[in-house]
């Protein structure tokens, strides 16, 4: 069995990791969350909707937190969240323009 590289580690870059994970991950699981509240069963008007989404942003949030401190550097965790957010956002805004 071979031995990983350094270069293939998960490097240890906790403040960068924890940065990108608490800002570009809480906004993320905003798109996430209001994907759902607005094209999810009962579109926004569903009565107990509501609720549901506020508390259902935390745990989402915490899932991305976790596991963003699997990326193996501290950028690329920055790079694939902002990605992720981008995709997110743009779905969330062009269908609510379109729809």
């Amino acid at each position: 069995m071979a031995r990983l590289s350094e270069h293939e580690k998960i490097q240890p870059h906790w403040f960068t990791k924890s940065v990108a994970a608490t800002l570009l991950g809480l906004l993320f699981s905003f798109a996430l969350i209001g994907l759902f509240a607005w094209y999810g069963p009962g579109g926004i008007q569903s009565p107990n909707k509501v609720q549901f989404n506020m508390w259902m942003i935390s745990p989402v949030w915490l899932l991305i937190l976790s596991f963003s401190f699997l990326f193996r550097t501290g950028w690329r965790a920055v790079l694939m969240l902002g990605a992720a957010n981008l995709v997110a956002w743009a779905v969330f805004l062009l269908l609510r323009f379109t729809l």
